[in-house]
């Protein structure tokens, strides 16, 4: 019997999690008749496509709770206006990053009006969604290693994907804004919401009102990174003066 091909056997490999919960590095290199070190290659690219998550000695399911994500929380009407008018700078067949988050995952309905996207995520839940939107964009994981705090994918693996292309624009959102600094977040992972920043021409912050002014320690983006900030109308003239001195295209969404 012939060895089934790469793409077969990493098929096979996803059938047989799907049955067993979890799979073994030994198990599948004595199924298939290959050496581990192929396995192993197989359970890397699969988990940098958010199939899996590694472990010792072999592979298991991703967790239902992180598959589910925030995404599945019902969109309320404050992120639906941000997201339509964040999505109006979004042209066809443009380049973009979606970083994970409840309110850059409210930009997802947009997109089914758009054409020949290319789509970056480190979001499990972002990447399930865009495989229902029709017509579908082509899909980039950033893979790396996964952050529960966050529910986002991490580290130097995602940092190294996301160098090896260049995009139009990122979405990301953040958990306060200092109008002195820039985004800030409770999270202390922020290297690669930089990274981020770095290879994408526009970088576009969607947030609440509410969010401004707020004092959270971390600082995430500095304002020298950061392009558009699309909010609601929430904001104060004076928190609109502040931004616009900084040079911070402000859009405004109008209420839904």
């Amino acid at each position: 019997m012939s060895k089934p091909n790469t793409q077969q056997r990493r098929h096979t490999i996803i059938a047989l999690l799907n049955e067993q919960g979890e799979v073994t590095v030994d198990e599948l290199a004595q199924r298939f008749a290959t050496s581990e070190v192929t396995i192993r290659k197989d359970l890397t690219a699969l988990e940098n496509n958010g199939l899996l998550l590694r472990r010792y000695g072999g592979a298991v399911l991703v967790p239902s709770d992180i598959v589910a994500e925030r995404i599945n929380e019902p969109v309320s009407q404050q992120k639906q206006a941000l997201a339509k008018a964040a999505a109006e700078r979004i042209r066809d067949h443009n380049r973009i990053i979606i970083d994970s988050g409840s309110t850059t995952a409210a930009l997802l309905g947009e997109l089914a009006k758009k054409h020949g996207l290319v789509v970056m995520t480190n979001s499990l839940a972002v990447a399930n969604a865009l495989r229902e939107l029709e017509p579908e964009p082509t899909l980039l994981m950033t893979g790396g290693t996964w952050d529960a705090s966050s529910e986002s994918f991490q580290g130097q693996v995602a940092e190294q994907v996301l160098r090896s292309y260049d995009f139009d624009q990122l979405f990301i959102g953040a958990d306060s804004i200092d109008l002195e600094r820039g985004t800030t977040t409770f999270n202390e992972l922020t290297a690669l919401s930089r990274v981020m920043a770095e290879v994408a021409r526009e970088v576009v912050v969607m947030v609440e009102s509410d969010k401004i002014g707020r004092k959270i320690p971390n600082l995430e983006l500095p304002w020298e990174a950061i392009h558009t900030l699309v909010t609601d109308s929430g904001i104060t003239t004076e928190q609109q003066q502040q931004l616009e001195q900084k040079g911070i295209n402000l859009i405004i969404a109008p209420k839904s």
